[in-house]
């Protein structure tokens, strides 16, 4: 059975994205960057929701060949574009980059995805995870919080009908005041 992991990054008030979508506060320094390089590196399949996958696909399949591109970024690209994908929704009609489209209920499709062997799952995505946090399928949250307050946005966690209790596996801190927190799903 795989393993799924939530991970993104958050501010301090709970947010994804503040409104309007914009991600500016969560510019990583280069040592949290290269752990989220590091993430991609040892995932076996990522399932994206369909606003995340826009708004990666765009930019790292060729990333690695932009001028001024760093060996980090060339790294990066060169394992997101690697790393076998799914991609959830019901409007687009094609993915590239090593990717597959899934038009149907998402939270089947993640049952049958953990059920199968192989290596870790990731999900990304706030209204797919949610979907997966919801029926229970996370295993594990990554909770990268940046300091920084943004008063609205897309919320990381979603209403939930049950509690869900969780051991504290690993804490890590970043340059910038940025905090890694892993908790672990407690069965």
């Amino acid at each position: 059975m795989r393993k799924l992991t939530y991970g993104m990054n958050l501010s301090l008030d709970g947010y994804i994205a503040a409104p309007g979508d914009d991600i500016g506060w969560s510019a990583p320094s280069d040592e949290l960057f290269q752990w989220w390089s590091d993430r991609v590196a040892a995932t076996g399949l990522a399932l994206y929701g369909r606003r995340l996958w826009e708004t990666m696909s765009p930019h790292w399949p060729t990333a690695d060949q932009q001028p001024g591109a760093t060996p980090a970024h060339i790294e990066y690209a060169r394992r997101w574009r690697d790393m076998p994908k799914v991609v959830f929704s019901s409007t687009i009609d094609k993915v590239d980059w090593n990717t597959r489209l899934v038009t149907g209920d998402a939270v089947t499709e993640i049952t049958r995805l953990k059920a199968e062997d192989g290596r870790p799952m990731d999900i990304s995505g706030a209204t797919l995870a949610a979907a997966a946090m919801r029926a229970g399928l996370i295993d594990e949250y990554a909770i990268v919080t940046h300091p920084v307050l943004v008063g609205g946005g897309t919320p990381f966690f979603t209403a939930l009908d049950n509690w869900v209790n969780l051991n504290l596996v690993e804490t890590r801190t970043f340059p910038g005041g940025v905090v890694l927190t892993r908790y672990e799903t407690r069965r």
